[in-house]
């Protein structure tokens, strides 16, 4: 019952957006969160229906040095539950620990070479002569150039890589891709030491690179790839993630958005012009007091959820927002980082005290810090992986805690996606 695939994510969000594509094709997804007991919990789902295992280390904006640690710790988890492949999985911009954390997979599996692929066109990330773009978009020149906490200002995925990593770092071609399978196996065979950027701009692409690398030990990079790889792979039987779930406020939901992403102000914004109800955080209060902030808003998110059912409890997110709160928090003494995070927590919070004032057990979180923050207050330490949203976007259920979430990436999804993921959770009532 070993599961077949082992996964190392560097945050809570890209544990899903992975663990979502593999859904789709009945496999049974369990995400292990930062903090838990990875080893006693990969022991016990190693013994359980588990197709693919996750693990969530949290690693993405630690020094290089603890992000490799986590990694590594994470990978032998999942070896002595029995992992039959692995997954370095990152962000879809390469954000984060990228170097550090392939090294450290390729050292505790006793490898020497992996193919990266970060390209995700679904999502519009594309990888082409190994420089990267978004919505055909040069990296640099996207929302990720101006990222408050990582700004991504390399296009070259390879430069960029390789500045992180001893190993050497090459391109797969697209040119390469195109002529087939027998054509990508072909190229890498000579360079079997090292990382390879594979380029892919389209779904036929990744169809390729998965046939292709199908057999392979290691895989590193977004998921898109995993889209296309479980049908070269021996199909699994279907799961029912939700079996013997129930809420008895099946109707509430409470969502918070501290992502400084374009993509999750417009989707508060249609979520807002639909009639929501949108509480904002008083920043300033949030980074000299938290637990007053806090304790302000679970009033506010409390009332509302008893009078309408949801409601959502964001900070401000527009760039002189964001602007604002970074010099408020650098008078304080804090960093860029540290802003963010106080930010998520403060908003995690309020929701939980929300939540266990109100009986509510659905939630959605907007960003990456905000819902790692949401699970931490919640004391979730494993997920199951229920359904695709949209992609790249699930939707999980914490067993233990009887909660049913969604926690999506800041940049991903369309508009109206919290609209719809609201509406999802409400209409969910378990199986």
């Amino acid at each position: 019952m070993s599961p077949h695939l082992g996964i190392v994510a560097d945050d809570i969000t890209g544990a899903g957006d992975i663990g979502g594509l593999l859904v789709k094709h009945g496999y049974a997804v369990r995400i292990l969160s930062e903090g838990a007991d990875w080893e006693g919990l990969s022991a016990r789902f190693a013994r359980e229906r588990t197709d693919a295992l996750i693990i969530d280390t949290d690693s993405r904006f630690l020094p290089p040095e603890e992000a490799q640690a986590r990694v590594m710790r994470a990978t032998r988890a999942l070896q002595a539950a029995g992992c039959g492949a692995y997954w370095k999985k990152t962000c879809s911009v390469f954000r984060g620990n990228v170097g550090a954390e392939f090294d450290a997979m390729l050292q505790a599996l006793g490898l020497d070479a992996g193919v990266a692929v970060a390209a995700f066109p679904r999502n519009g990330r594309t990888t082409r002569r190994g420089e990267h773009f978004v919505r055909g978009v040069p990296l640099p020149d996207t929302e990720f150039g101006q990222d408050p906490v990582h700004p991504r200002r390399e296009a070259s995925l390879v430069r960029d890589l390789g500045a992180q990593t001893p190993r050497p770092v090459g391109s797969l071609p697209i040119e390469t891709v195109r002529a087939g399978p027998e054509a990508v196996r072909a190229a890498l065979a000579p360079s079997r030491s090292g990382y390879l950027i594979a380029d892919a701009e389209t779904q036929e692409d990744l169809r390729v690179l998965a046939q292709a690398l199908a057999n392979e030990r290691v895989f590193l990079g977004a998921s898109g790839l995993a889209e296309e790889l479980p049908a070269f792979w021996p199909p699994v039987p279907p799961f029912v993630p939700l079996q013997g779930a129930h809420w008895a406020h099946p109707d509430q939901v409470i969502v918070i958005a501290a992502s400084v992403m374009p993509q999750t102000r417009a989707q508060v914004e249609h979520y807002q012009a639909g009639g929501g109800t949108v509480y904002e955080l008083d920043v300033p209060l949030a980074l000299s007091d938290p637990k007053a902030a806090g304790a302000q808003l679970a009033i506010q998110a409390r009332h509302c959820v008893h009078r309408r059912g949801t409601v959502l409890l964001r900070s401000p997110n527009t760039p002189e927002g964001v602007r604002e709160a970074r010099a408020l928090g650098a008078a304080l003494g804090l960093t860029a980082l540290e802003v963010s995070q106080r930010v998520s927590t403060t908003l995690a919070r309020a929701a939980r005290e929300a939540a266990l004032q109100t009986g509510t057990a659905k939630l959605v979180a907007l960003g990456g810090d905000t819902s790692a923050a949401l699970t931490r207050e919640f004391g979730v330490t494993h997920t199951l992986v229920v359904q695709e949203l949209a992609p790249g976007l699930p939707s999980t259920y914490a067993p233990d805690e009887g909660l049913l979430l969604v926690l999506k990436s800041g940049s991903f999804g369309p508009p109206d996606f919290l609209t719809g993921a609201v509406t999802y959770l409400q209409r969910t009532v378990g199986a």
